[in-house]
């Protein structure tokens, strides 16, 4: 039977009152992961679009190559982000690159591909390996990053390895251990960063460590290495990892570095963001300062230009963020890390972040007494990504959200990419990791964790300042929830607190303005820029 017009009438009423909290529903409560997202969309046409706002690229050049931080003439398609990111990422002039840096990268282009993997150069050196001594200078000198610890700190340590070769006249070579080749592109044109798969010392990669006989500073401390030496080893090994001892620790010393720059290549194992100490070693100074006048936007520039992610990655990165990013009007990246996390997300840490974002003004507060209704049109809608290990902050996080409207009328909407609490796969795992932390690197703002480094990567990436969480004590919540990061750069976490002329631990913090210790930890140090006030 057909229904009378008055009772059609009402029918089609009720269903236009319901479709925009249905609308605001579906947004606030669901659980989206990266591989939803790319469902959503032939991935194929989602890789090709190169603007969220616009397909025409050739009008943007300065954009597109960061304004001379990339250099044209790689085949664009074999890696659509190292072109396209700039079209997601708002433009801030305050971190363009120094004409100096820029020169600098075009000289270490140049050697790179002189020198790299398989040129006459490079078979030259690399015989070297095989009868163990080096008596005389050689055309190309090597760093060789051996892949170390989880894909925050391969980031981290890249950076460092790569500012190191680039003071140093060397040429980065890297391992590609599991699945760098599979997450990177490549950096530099016309020739490959990847170090060769039949490297004569490869196979003993795995067991190098501080005690290795090849080691800097094993052979100091056993007096196995002097300046005096007429011969010196064709390689050797530097420890700098969390564990390094104090003659590891002599590496940040010019004494060594003169008596490294001797030796054709080094072979470096590497887990934290080593960069700071790198700026107070008197050798390097001058250089250093040339290369960044600001002093906190270091990473910022080396990761835009070194790290960018494979196709396969950057699908996963643009699908998503189109799906469930590209349309709100503003966007918040929080990033959660708990070392002492069990199954069940912590009570206090959730009400830190709650504290945080309202005090900062990013989030809004919420009418209790209230339950959502139909919103009005042209509501500002914010986008919040959260990336944590257990999805119960995520669901705390959206649930007062969803439940409650908020007191400026704001839609906010909580996105989590994925939550694997176990990594049942170690390929895809650093595949949705990477994603992840590029996701929260294209956000206008960002909330991160003490002694994070996927917070330092994102932050460094991004170009900004985070608001940095405050580590409880005592499994007590801190009196403040949280404060603004003095510079966007990472925290060198294990700095080497050594004085090489006294050759006996020391503080590191006060040697130079810039070199500040971190506001998550006052171990560590950090590279800053107009700080008045020392951090206590």
């Amino acid at each position: 039977m057909v229904p009378s017009n008055v009772n059609f009438r009402k029918v089609m009423a009720a269903c236009l009152v319901a479709l925009p909290v249905l609308i605001t529903f579906s947004v606030i409560y669901r659980t989206p992961s990266i591989a939803e997202a790319m469902d959503l969309q032939d991935k194929a046409d989602q890789i090709d679009q190169q603007r969220p706002d616009s397909g025409d690229y050739s009008s943007q050049p300065d954009d597109k190559l960061l304004r001379g931080l990339l250099v044209p003439g790689f085949n664009e398609g074999s890696c659509l982000s190292r072109y396209q990111a700039a079209s997601y990422r708002k433009p801030v002039s305050y971190h363009e690159a120094s004409s100096y840096l820029l020169s600098r990268l075009r000289r270490y282009e140049d050697l790179h591909k002189r020198c790299g993997p398989y040129t006459k150069l490079y078979n030259k050196t690399a015989k070297l390996l095989i009868s163990g001594r080096s008596s005389g200078p050689t055309e190309c000198k090597y760093v060789v990053w051996a892949s170390y610890s989880d894909l925050p700190n391969k980031m981290l340590t890249l950076a460092s390895a790569f500012l190191y070769a680039l003071i140093t006249n060397r040429v980065l070579l890297v391992d590609r251990g599991h699945d760098v080749a599979d997450l990177f592109c490549e950096p530099f044109p016309n020739t490959s960063w990847l170090l060769p798969t039949d490297f004569p010392i490869l196979n003993q990669f795995k067991s190098l460590g501080r005690n290795s006989s090849s080691c800097y500073g094993n052979m100091l401390r056993n007096g196995d290495i002097n300046h005096s030496q007429e011969t010196l080893p064709s390689f050797l090994y530097l420890h700098l990892a969390h564990d390094y001892g104090d003659h590891d620790k002599m590496f940040f010393c010019d004494h060594d570095q003169a008596l490294l720059a001797k030796v054709p290549w080094l072979v470096m194992k590497a887990d934290n963001y080593f960069v700071p100490s790198l700026f107070l070693i008197p050798l390097f100074e001058r250089e250093l300062g040339n290369l960044f006048p600001v002093k906190g936007t270091v990473f910022h520039q080396l990761g835009q230009y070194l790290l960018h992610p494979t196709n396969k990655v950057w699908g996963l990165i643009t699908s998503y963020y189109q799906a469930y990013l590209a349309k709100a009007d503003e966007t918040l990246g929080i990033q959660i890390k708990v070392f002492d996390d069990g199954p069940e997300p912590v009570p206090r840490v959730i009400d830190q972040i709650l504290a945080c974002t309202r005090e900062s003004k990013l989030l809004p507060e919420v009418k209790k007494q209230e339950s959502i209704i139909a919103p009005a049109k042209n509501q500002k809608t914010k986008a919040v990504l959260v990336t944590a290990s257990n999805s119960g902050y995520y669901e705390s996080l959206r649930n007062v959200y969803w439940e409650h409207p908020t007191v400026t009328g704001e839609v906010i909407g909580f996105f989590q990419p994925s939550h694997e609490e176990h990594r049942k796969n170690e390929d895809m795992h650093n595949f949705k990791l990477w994603a992840e932390i590029y996701l929260l690197s294209l956000t206008d703002t960002l909330v991160t964790s003490p002694w994070s480094t996927m917070g330092y990567v994102a932050q460094g990436l991004a170009g900004l300042n985070p608001l940095i969480l405050y580590k409880p004590e005592d499994q007590q919540a801190p009196d403040q929830p949280c404060r603004w990061g003095m510079s966007m750069e990472p925290c060198f976490l294990a700095p080497p607190l050594y004085d090489c002329h006294s050759k006996m631990r020391a503080e590191t913090n006060s040697v130079q303005p810039y070199v500040r210790r971190c506001e998550d930890t006052s171990k560590g140090v950090k590279l800053v820029d107009g700080i008045s006030d020392d951090i206590s």
